[in-house]
């Protein structure tokens, strides 16, 4: 049978890149897959076609030759017969290690990439909520987590066979971890690759159990993890400690720890991103007359003077004085709103005092009668 042009075959121009190639062949390979067309000789005619088109050219040397000299220069590929095509290699770069596909075609055409042997199974992730104060969240600071997490065994190191050795190989596999089986047509092997459900793809199993973990290789136990917090975080972020979850069962990975981050509410402070808000109250004479007082940051206090004649409302800004940007940009700024402080109740002499500053001029009300509402000033400084 006279053979089809490689590029035919895959559906590609001369000049296709590798990327192109790879995604050719993929379709091809989904398309005309044995398992997906079960008896069906044409499609397993083209399905091999397309595995020895892809196989010389995805070689840049192999491709070179045939570019030249076409089919005759490719050997044994020339009297018509189909070439030893190597599966494992290019299902596992098509698809990926650990793909159906890849499995399906771990030992095609008498080789195939060895397996490597499971070890137990993975751990279970942990997930904690730990609560900050602005004060930790402007400075970073390192914390101790209490919690109850399984830990590798000791006496078994983890592998939950008594004194860490006492293994024998697998009776059902032969130490391989692996179950195989053989389909498929003339002109390919088809081998399944199953997990041993004996050894679960070990390869060896416990002839003696730890005493200590009963052969799991793992005690739920108390434990204390440190963490370092970095300066900026909030509400809502998530860290992530690689294995410090739970030990896995008889060595296998561990699951990792999440840590979602609180913060508690501040008695001084509002934030709004790395902004933070404060209210200061004055008396009515400071706002009149002005004065300096001590406004309260992350970092202690700062000197703040309230002019005179200062309305209710009015928004100071305080650069730098925020929050540390968690990834380095810089620190937040401080706002500051100052609002006059209204007593409830007066003495009859402080009545009078205001009875006649009320008729002064000085004191009636003019056009600007009050800063803008503070949200509208907010909305105005963060848009």
């Amino acid at each position: 049978m006279e053979k089809r042009d490689y590029y035919e075959v895959l559906g590609i121009s001369k000049s296709a890149n590798a990327d192109e190639m790879k995604k050719a062949y993929r379709k091809q390979a989904m398309k005309y897959h044995p398992d997906r067309n079960p008896g069906d000789k044409e499609a397993e005619e083209k399905f091999k076609e397309a595995a020895e088109a892809y196989e010389v050219l995805s070689d840049d040397n192999k491709r070179a030759r045939y570019d030249r000299f076409g089919h005759a220069g490719m050997g044994g590929a020339a009297g018509g017969g189909y070439q030893e095509v190597d599966f494992s290699d290019i299902f596992g770069n098509i698809f990926g290690e650990g793909s159906p596909f890849g499995d399906i075609f771990g030992g095609a055409g008498g080789g195939g990439r060895k397996r490597r042997k499971r070890r137990g199974q993975p751990g279970a992730d942990l997930r904690v909520s730990l609560k900050l104060d602005l004060e930790e969240i402007a400075k970073g600071v390192e914390k101790k987590i209490k919690l109850k997490r399984y830990l590798s065994c000791d006496s078994c190191e983890g592998n939950g066979a008594a004194n860490g050795t006492a293994y024998k190989s697998c009776p059902s596999c032969n130490g391989s971890g692996e179950i195989r089986r053989e389909a498929g047509g003339a002109f390919y092997r088809h081998v399944v690759v199953d997990t041993c459900p004996t050894c679960q793809g070990e390869g060896r199993i416990i002839s003696s159990a730890c005493a200590k973990c009963e052969s799991k290789g793992r005690i739920l136990q108390d434990d204390v993890i440190t963490v370092n917090i970095p300066a900026g975080v909030m509400e809502g972020h998530k860290l992530k400690l690689d294995s410090r979850g739970n030990a896995g069962i008889r060595g296998g990975r561990p699951g990792d720890l999440y840590i979602h981050i609180e913060e508690k509410p501040s008695e001084l402070f509002e934030r709004n991103g790395d902004h933070l808000i404060h209210e200061l109250f004055v008396s009515f004479p400071d706002a009149v007359t002005g004065t300096t007082v001590d406004v309260p940051t992350l970092n202690g206090k700062a000197r703040f003077k309230v002019p005179a004649g200062t309305l209710p409302g009015k928004v100071v800004r305080l650069r730098g004085k925020g929050l540390p940007n968690i990834n380095g940009y810089g620190a937040g700024d401080l706002f500051v709103q100052i609002n006059v402080w209204t007593p409830k109740k007066v003495s009859s002499e402080e009545r009078k005092i205001l009875e006649k500053l009320n008729k002064s001029a000085n004191f009636q009300p003019g056009k600007e009668r009050s800063e803008k509402g503070f949200m509208a000033r907010m909305r105005e400084i963060f848009s």
